[in-house]
């Protein structure tokens, strides 16, 4: 019977084949073998499968095709199967593998850590009434920006951004640009939308609205007048009550 240890040594052999597959065969010449081979591999598990689910007939065929394709591959793919084995056999390439995997949970440790926060400091300000602007950019230098303000290029850290948006310090008015996990600007001036917003909306949703419609960016704004956190996006805003709702949308926009 499948269990949880079953589970895990799939998971196990996943991670190894997809870190293989990303630090030597793609982009290459040998990426087309290894699609084939897995094409190949699919083949011979439905001529297995079938007979199980007694369609004898069609198993056998699948069988009869999938053996005729496999010799059929080692004469193709031949220079690829010569340059494969060499690279199964190159250890500064195995090394290649098990740093790009440390790399990988490197990268997802502090992408986490940068969530966590983003959202103590939110969930603090948004307690407080501490009105807060930060944007999320596909694409920083995307001309929309009409100011970018001081440049910060700091670690995310909720101590930075409480202190940023203290309203007795010169930047807590403008808005905070975080991309490439880190915060990259501090007072930055956005584009005010001229669309007609309910009253309770003020400069700040104005702003996150303006800067999400005339570019791709995503938009965090904290209400200085009721706490409510809301995010812009496309040309339309929406109030998050959940927070564990604003968390999976923070780490989708880090993630980018």
């Amino acid at each position: 019977m499948f269990n949880w240890l079953d589970l895990v040594q799939v998971l196990v052999i996943v991670i190894v084949i997809y870190a293989f597959y990303v630090s030597f065969i793609k982009n290459t010449s040998s990426e087309k073998l290894v699609r084939g081979l897995f094409g190949l591999g699919l083949l011979w598990a439905f001529s297995f499968i079938l007979p199980m689910l007694h369609l004898y007939l069609l198993g056998r065929f699948l069988h009869w095709i999938a053996l005729f394709l496999s010799v059929g591959l080692i004469v193709i793919f031949q220079p690829e199967l010569r340059k494969f084995l060499a690279l199964m056999g190159n250890i500064r390439g195995w090394k290649n593998i098990i740093y790009a995997f440390k790399q990988d949970v490197k990268n997802t440790s502090e992408l986490q850590k940068s969530v966590e926060e983003i959202i103590k400091a939110v969930a603090y300000m948004s307690q407080k009434h501490t009105g807060a602007l930060i944007v999320f950019p596909e694409d920083i230098d995307d001309g929309v920006i009409e100011r970018y303000g001081t440049k910060i290029d700091a670690i995310i850290s909720s101590e930075l951004l409480l202190t940023i948006f203290f309203n007795k310090t010169p930047l807590h008015d403008g808005a905070v640009i975080i991309a490439d996990n880190k915060v990259k600007y501090a007072g930055a001036i956005l584009p005010l939308s001229q669309s007609q917003l309910q009253w309770k909306y003020g400069t700040r949703h104005r702003a996150a609205l303006g800067m999400s419609e005339l570019s791709n960016a995503t938009v965090l704004v904290v209400s200085e007048e009721t706490g409510d956190i809301s995010f812009a996006e496309k040309g339309n805003i929406k109030k998050y009550d959940d927070i564990k709702k604003i968390r999976n949308k923070i780490e989708k926009l880090l993630s980018k």
